[in-house]
């Protein structure tokens, strides 16, 4: 049955089942608990805090009585400055390093990249803290009704507490629009505001007061690894009430007998680019500040509702609700694993969209391995962009959830890195393109750094043109596609000038490389054409000339990477009936055999290269190699393990996975994602895994990797767990420019809402049954599956 609806159709609509017209209803989670992270005692450490950011800038709200505790960070505070890492022996090396790979002798060849290759520095630049602003208020005896919560339908952090017969509000949102922080205070009798707003940090920096309301934090980004500091930034804290007063303090405001109060946050640096810090961050901030202290608090709230709700209600989930919604979600994380309380999977899936509008948005950077958010100088990682799986991992769910938009920031990234990795890959390599490797950072550095075993990777900008190119297969946006084809054409042009012929076989592979971030069995992780190398290889090649085709140019250079592609080593099924990771069948003599990396399980997700019907050998090659691997890992790597699961179409084993991931072991009491420490990358995996249980979609077979106009197919509950026998989702993007709504009951589909954007074919896939359909722009079409 085919209708036509608004785009905005899958926030309002029910469905008619087509075949019976019985109606099944896609039910509304209720508004009470469903959204909420909450809290009956404050936060007693960094983890238990609650985020909230506007994708530029952002804090962490500790909801303490006494003393609340807000930590402040603006995405472009960063140690050091504009720096060219590239070692000047590099180019000179590299020859001696693959012969030396070619002959064996892998630790040597490890020696070679440690002295001669690797980056000066041999490590990047760290992400760092702008500091805190401190509100000091009486004592904290007699309080009553404690209560703090994270409200994901409306992006607020709520503090409430009863206080000698006085109830005591406090309200958080990062606005967007504003580029303000608004800090919201009330008490529900007069008069009973009192407190000390004040700053701290460890940066180099002063704090002062202008006026009687205003508070200024003035700073620089610190030395990291020999590169001086170059970032200049500002904080500004302007302090607003309705009744009592508030005067300066020395270098602290103080609010003395006030009914309620407002204060308002602004920061920002002199970063420009990355290769200018000539900003004026004092203009920034004053400018953002004075806007948003033309506005009530009621209109930058209307303001903030508006622009994050309009992200944030395309998807819709319910899985069923249960009375643990009613307990404190550090207990709910605690007890996931027991059972009955599927609702907090929903909550995970949508906090994880959360988190994503809350870091990355147009304008802003990308969301780094702790996403916005980073209380230090020099956290773990240096919470900078690790891309041999972080980084990537952090976009997993973005597309399918809705929120293209917030994809921005990684392409804007993708064209910086075009420029530096451009020179490291002319003056490391002799080649023509763009080259990174495992991380960047703010300065987007791209030569290998902190030693071979981990950093003589040369695909990080290859794994990141899938993101590219996912966001074409989604849109299907012609200017876009001419936009990113000669970023695709210039990374594949690299690998054309570096690849190596393997003696062997004749093949061509990468070398020297590694995988990630796994020793093999010979003294080392330096080795050529690791099997994800490959893969990676493949889908980069066929997505530049599928765009060669679509755009009609190139056609010579696309002969020259198809031959090339056809010549890459093949995946390889080892004794054991694994998928080799290597050339070498070396699995069974891995030492970790549990290593969280699962590198050459790429091709099956997120890539193109295996899938479990059109190559199923290698899917159980797959299967088995997983098996040998173990589920519990870290928190990324668990939750890559149970993507691959659902791509293998077993829902009930992703499910037992995400139990161990939704648990005190790998989630904090907030919901962070612990690797342990905190890294942001499982919660995004954790959720594109949820949305990928519920809906896949592909443009085509694995065959047909290089034909360009193929129509998706979009497959319904391919990996629906048992423990989810009833519910609904809405509003879920598929490749081809479609969202979906799919309702199912008893296990089993009940109705399939399928609206088209651009007006397109697809097939609908349900178990064993296909449905092809075809609709106009606009267009809408239902199914429930026979």
């Amino acid at each position: 049955m085919k209708f036509r609806l608004p785009k905005s159709h899958s926030l309002q609509m029910f469905a008619i089942a087509a075949a019976s017209f019985t109606m099944t209803v896609f039910a509304e989670p209720g508004n009470g608990q469903s959204l909420l992270l909450w809290y009956d005692q404050p936060a007693q450490r960094w983890e238990e805090a609650l985020p909230v950011g506007n994708g530029r800038i952002s804090a962490m709200v500790f909801g303490t009585v006494e003393e609340e505790r807000l930590q402040l960070n603006e995405d472009t505070l960063w140690a050091g400055g504009p720096y060219t890492p590239v070692n000047p022996e590099a180019k000179d090396a590299l020859p001696k390093v693959r012969e030396l790979v070619f002959e064996g002798k892998y630790g040597e060849a490890a020696r070679l990249v440690d002295s001669k290759v690797l980056a000066h520095p041999r490590g990047q630049m760290p992400y760092q803290t702008v500091g805190d602003l401190i509100l000091s208020f009486d004592d904290s005896s007699n309080v009553e009704n404690y209560r703090r919560e994270l409200d994901l339908d409306t992006a607020t952090a709520t503090t409430r507490y009863t206080k000698d017969g006085v109830q005591f509000t406090r309200t958080v949102f990062a606005s967007a629009p504003d580029d303000v922080i608004v800090v919201h205070l009330t008490a529900d009798k007069p008069g009973q505001l009192s407190f000390r707003a004040g700053m701290t940090t460890p940066m180099k920096a002063s704090i002062e007061t202008t006026g009687s309301d205003t508070l200024i934090m003035n700073g620089r980004g610190g030395d990291a690894q020999g590169i001086k500091g170059e970032i200049e930034y500002q904080a500004r804290v302007q302090v607003r009430t309705k009744g009592g007063q508030a005067k300066a303090d020395g270098d602290a405001i103080r609010v003395i007998h006030a009914d309620e109060a407002t204060l308002l946050i602004a920061a920002a640096t002199s970063y420009v680019n990355f290769d200018d810090v000539s900003g004026d961050p004092e203009k920034i901030a004053k400018a953002a500040l004075s806007a948003a202290a033309g506005k009530s608090t009621d209109q930058l709230r209307e303001a903030h509702l508006a622009d994050y709700q309009e992200l944030f209600h395309r998807v819709k989930l319910d899985l069923g609700q249960t009375d643990a919604v009613h307990r404190p979600t550090h207990e709910r994380i605690a007890d996931f694993a027991a059972g009955n309380d599927p609702q907090l999977a929903a909550l995970y899936y949508q906090f994880g969209r959360y988190l994503m509008i809350s870091s990355s948005r147009p304008g802003s950077q990308p969301a780094n391995l702790q996403g916005v958010w980073n209380e230090g100088t020099n956290p773990p990682w240096q919470s900078k962009y690790t891309i041999n799986i972080n980084t990537e991992m952090n976009y997993w769910p973005v597309e399918s959830g809705n929120l293209a938009e917030c994809v921005d920031p990684l392409i804007a990234m993708v064209k910086d890195l075009t420029v530096t990795g451009g020179r490291t890959a002319k003056e490391m390599y002799g080649a023509r393109g763009w080259v990174v490797h495992h991380n960047t950072d703010l300065w987007r550095a791209s030569a290998p750094i902190d030693g071979a075993n981990w950093g003589m990777w040369p695909m990080g900008g290859a794994w990141l043109c899938l993101h590219l190119w996912d966001r074409f297969e989604y849109s299907g946006n012609r200017a876009y596609l001419e936009e990113m084809y000669p970023i695709l054409k210039s990374a594949s042009e690299f690998f054309l000038d570096t690849l190596q012929e393997e003696p062997d076989h004749g093949w061509l592979v990468t070398n020297p490389s590694i995988s990630p971030e796994l020793g093999h069995p010979r003294g080392s992780a330096v080795c050529a054409g690791p099997t994800m190398d490959m893969q990676i290889l493949r889908d980069l090649f066929a997505h530049t000339i599928k765009g060669a085709k679509l755009l009609g140019v190139d056609q010579a250079f696309c002969r020259k990477l198809a031959d090339a592609r056809a010549q890459l080593a093949p995946n390889q099924i080892g004794e054991a009936g694994q998928l080799q990771e290597w050339l070498e069948d070396w699995d069974m003599e891995v030492g970790d055999k549990h290593h969280r990396h699962v590198s050459h399980l790429y091709g099956l997700y997120p890539g193109r290269d295996i899938h479990r019907r059109d190559t199923p050998k290698l899917a159980d090659a797959v299967r088995k190699s997983l098996e040998m691997r173990g589920d519990k890992a870290t928190g990324w790597a668990t939750a890559w393990r149970m993507a691959l699961w659902t791509h293998l179409g077993d829902g009930d084993h992703a499910y037992r996975i995400l139990q161990y991931l939704i648990s005190s072991e790998l989630t904090y009491p907030n919901m962070f994602d612990a690797h342990p420490p905190f890294q942001i990358d499982g919660n995004f995996g954790g959720a594109a895994s949820i949305a990928e249980m519920l809906m896949q979609s592909r443009l085509g077979q694995v065959d047909d990797a290089l034909t360009p106009t193929l129509s998706p197919e979009i497959e319904l509950l391919p990996a629906l767990p048992a423990a989810w026998p009833d519910g609904s989702v809405k509003g879920l993007r598929a490749r081809g420019g479609f969202e979906v709504d799919v309702a199912w009951k008893d296990g089993k589909l009940t109705e399939a809402v399928i609206y088209s954007i651009n007006g397109r074919k697809a097939t609908l896939r349900y178990g064993s049954m296909t449905k092809v359909i075809q609709l106009k722009p606009g267009e809408t079409y239902r199914w429930n599956g026979r």
